[in-house]
């Protein structure tokens, strides 16, 4: 208890909005341990303290970021259950020897036969429209305010980048898909400060250069969402000072947002996401 004590202490410091919850997790040795914790923790938004003796992880996280559930899911896609997430067959297979827990935890809405298969796929198609729809309206303003730097419009830039910004104060966490979850944490934040930046000002220069870095970080989050259409990640290499720079678009002919009418047609297309 006291260790527990210490523990909770220590990473409430660490964490914003912390709450913390025991639950099971199941596995066997120090390598399941290693393995439980690092794909629960998330820097500065979760942390993972998991008993080999006990089976008990004390999970701490930041509420307004993350949930137990969505902790509970990566464990799981790293091979260990818990009373709430069963992992993938083929991912516990592949657990080394000495980490093969038995396999006591039970999911109710775990099924086998072939009609329930069936359901299972549709639901699993309905959920994929749905994560990918917290994330589409992110998508299609980055798209608006790429349009608008291509016109060498600073006004209209700057009103997109603040329809941006609320898109992304809007997007539900718990509706993205495990890994799109992963890189969101990793880039939202930034992508709030660069939105935000280019919709503070009316410089078309200084809108362009935030616009560079907001492109690396979106090319990050298109790159791990299932899209409905090919995007196409393009690169100018006249711009940043003959630094090159990078922007993505909906459509395959350059539309330079860079440099607009000056340079209309500077760059090329060097990767399709689909």
């Amino acid at each position: 208890m006291t260790a527990l004590l210490a523990f909770t202490v220590n990473v409430n410091a660490q964490i914003k909005n912390a709450k913390t919850e025991v639950v099971t997790v199941y596995g066997n040795c120090g390598m399941c341990e290693n393995t439980i914790e690092t794909a629960g923790n998330l820097k500065q938004t979760a942390k993972v303290d998991w008993d080999k003796d006990s089976k008990l992880a004390t999970i701490t996280y930041d509420s307004q970021k993350t949930n137990k559930n969505d902790i509970l899911k990566r464990i799981a896609l790293a091979g260990y259950d818990s009373d709430a997430f069963l992992a993938p067959d083929d991912v516990y297979d592949n657990l080394h020897g000495c980490c093969k827990y038995d396999r006591t935890a039970k999911v109710s809405t775990i099924k086998t036969d072939n009609h329930a298969e069936h359901n299972n796929h549709d639901q699993s198609m309905k959920m994929s429209s749905i994560k990918q729809s917290a994330l589409q309206a992110v998508f299609d303003n980055y798209f608006e305010l790429k349009d608008a730097l291509v016109s060498s419009n600073s006004s209209a830039s700057a009103a997109k980048a603040a329809t941006l910004s609320t898109a992304i104060e809007k997007v539900e966490m718990d509706k993205l898909d495990m890994n799109v979850h992963t890189i969101w944490m990793k880039v939202v934040d930034k992508i709030k400060v660069e939105s935000k930046n280019i919709s503070a000002s009316k410089d078309i220069v200084k809108q362009r250069k935030q616009f560079m870095d907001l492109s690396k970080d979106m090319y990050s989050l298109m790159k791990v969402s299932k899209l409905d259409e090919p995007v196409y990640f393009q690169f100018c290499p006249m711009a940043n000072a003959g630094k090159g720079a990078n922007w993505l678009s909906k459509e395959n002919e350059i539309k330079n947002p860079y440099y607009g009418s000056a340079m209309m047609s500077c760059g090329k297309t060097v990767e399709t996401i689909k």
